[in-house]
């Protein structure tokens, strides 16, 4: 089998799977975290670094929802089992950016892995990042080239893979749904402060031996708990979040 078959092959793989990468990372962040309780009176992330670790994941976050908001249906999904793409998206955050969801995701996983202050634990995030994502990224393109021909080769040649080239904003051409952002994207943000809450969490046990948390923390996850289960609630019991497009 060709080269350029087996990475694609393996980025389909790797597409189909990519749900289940965070499950990878677990035991590095087990070992920041061995790391810092050698240190003589070790002491969990400060609530100053906290907030700002959050609001890079958050910046993560808000790229996915200016994503999905502005797409029609069948494109940018959670599909895992195949590609999906009934059109080429070109307009709006795709035209300043190849792959802004996978951007958002980085974003979003680097304010994770600059949580416990471990230089070393970001740079195997982002390596483990880039050697991931850059096969799924193979594949995704060898899909759209396939499908949509000339169209996908011009859009490719004039905009950037993954760091966006804002002078070629082109305005998006579907109007925000909010109900379209609310519904893909309420998960991704409860796992985001669930992932944060539980770091804290583990500063505290491992690094002070403590379940003394701190108010702040709490508040904010059972904040975005609420707000989970209420979307959740609306999108499974009403038909409110249901989207035209």
């Amino acid at each position: 089998m060709a080269l350029t078959d087996e990475l694609e092959k393996l980025g389909n793989w790797l597409f189909r799977w990519r749900s289940y990468l965070p499950l990878l990372l677990i035991s590095v962040f087990l070992l920041a975290f061995a790391d810092l309780a050698k240190i003589s009176n070790p002491t969990p992330p400060g609530n100053a670094w906290g907030l700002f670790c959050l609001a890079v994941s958050f910046l993560g976050l808000a790229v996915r929802v200016l994503t999905v908001g502005f797409v029609p249906r069948g494109t940018s999904g959670r599909n895992t089992k195949e590609q999906v793409a009934m059109v080429l998206n070109t307009s709006g955050i795709y035209s300043v950016v190849r792959h802004p969801l996978y951007l958002g995701n980085f974003l979003m996983w680097l304010g994770i892995a600059l949580f416990p202050a471990v230089w070393w634990l970001s740079a195997i995030v982002i390596l483990v990042f880039w050697l991931y994502y850059e096969k799924i990224m193979y594949a995704e393109e060898a899909f759209l080239r396939q499908k949509f021909g000339q169209a996908f080769t011009i859009w490719a040649e004039q905009t950037p893979l993954f760091i966006p080239r804002l002078s070629r904003w082109q305005a998006p051409a579907l109007q925000f749904s909010w109900r379209s952002a609310l519904k893909r994207e309420y998960a991704s943000f409860f796992a985001m402060i669930s992932i944060f809450f539980g770091l804290h969490v583990l500063s505290r046990l491992w690094l002070q031996r403590t379940v003394d948390l701190d108010p702040l923390w709490l508040a904010i996850f059972f904040i975005s708990l609420f707000f989970y289960l209420t979307v959740r609630f609306l999108k499974k019991k009403t038909r409110l979040l249901e989207d035209d497009r």
